[in-house]
């Protein structure tokens, strides 16, 4: 299964605001960090926001920070929030395939897999995905005193 963009972009924010412990991060420091396109961070940054897991803050000295704590955000739960089609492959009864018992079959299959992907996910908060936090914190440029304050 591939995961579009926008939610690998949805799942780099949540670590990185994560990781900053309720400190201001600003999108550009995040598209900087990650080399990403502040436009389509923006986008993200929005529907997450919509969508509970961030608290933005307009202004001058703005940013955002998580609106709940990382261990209450299921990374399964985000995925679907952020995939508008989950589906590995279509419907092809349009086109008469779906007669074949074949297809549908396979349709089900990857449905199940899909499921499987998911319920893996639905094992991991964003806590989970932060553990090594030194780690990250060193490796995505934090003041380290920032991050444990």
């Amino acid at each position: 299964m591939r995961l579009t963009l926008h939610t690998d972009y949805a799942l780099r924010v949540l670590i990185q605001v994560a990781i900053a412990g309720g400190k201001l991060i600003t999108i550009n420091d995040i598209a900087e960090r990650f080399d990403i396109s502040k436009q389509h961070l923006m986008k993200v940054v929005n529907a997450l926001s919509q969508n509970g897991y961030l608290e933005t803050v307009r202004g001058r000295g703005g940013g955002i920070r998580l609106r709940r704590p990382p261990l209450d955000i299921n990374v399964g739960q985000v995925v679907r929030e952020t995939e508008e089609k989950l589906d590995v492959i279509g419907c092809l009864e349009r086109r008469g395939y779906c007669r074949i018992e074949r297809v549908c079959i396979l349709r089900g299959a990857l449905h199940d897999a899909t499921q499987a992907f998911l319920a893996v996910l639905d094992e991991y908060t964003l806590a989970d995905l932060i553990k090594p936090q030194r780690a990250l914190s060193s490796l995505l440029l934090f003041d380290q005193h920032a991050t444990t304050a």
